[in-house]
C-alpha cells in the first residue's frame, strides 16, 4: 500500500461515523488499499460500489449528463459513499447511520485531490 493511499484512508477513518475506507479499482472492484473495522466484508463492498458506479455512469451518460462525482447510497444501518479518484480508481467510505455526510464528502473530495 502506498503512503499516499494510507494517508488518505487514515484521514477518512478518523471521522466520526466512518467504519472504514478503501481505494479500489473502478473496473473490477478489486481492493487496492483498505482500512476497515473488523467484520466489514471489504471485497463485497468494493465489488458492489464499483458495479454501482459503472452502472450509474452508463445511465447518466445515456441521459446526456456528465459522469457522477459523488455517489451516496443510504441503507437502514449506514451509508456507502463513493468518489472517483481518476479514471481507474474509486475512493470508498463506509459510514454508520450517524455519519456527518457533508463532512465526509468534503474529506473524500480533499483525499481525491491528494490522490490525483
Amino acid at each position: 500500500m502506498t503512503a499516499l493511499y494510507q494517508q488518505s484512508l487514515e484521514g477518512l477513518t478518523r471521522l466520526r461515523g466512518i467504519a472504514g475506507a478503501m481505494v479500489v479499482s473502478a473496473d473490477d472492484g478489486l481492493v487496492v488499499a483498505e482500512s476497515l473495522m473488523e467484520g466489514i466484508p471489504g471485497d463485497a463492498v468494493a465489488a458492489l460500489a464499483a458495479s454501482l458506479m459503472r452502472r450509474m455512469g452508463t445511465a447518466v451518460s445515456a441521459a446526456g449528463f456528465t459522469p457522477p462525482s459523488f455517489m451516496h447510497l443510504q441503507a437502514a444501518r449506514g451509508a456507502l459513499l463513493v468518489v472517483p479518484a481518476g479514471p481507474d480508481i474509486l475512493l470508498i467510505a463506509i459510514g454508520d447511520r450517524h455519519i456527518n455526510l457533508g463532512l465526509a464528502r468534503i474529506e473524500m473530495l480533499q483525499a481525491v485531490e491528494q490522490l490525483g
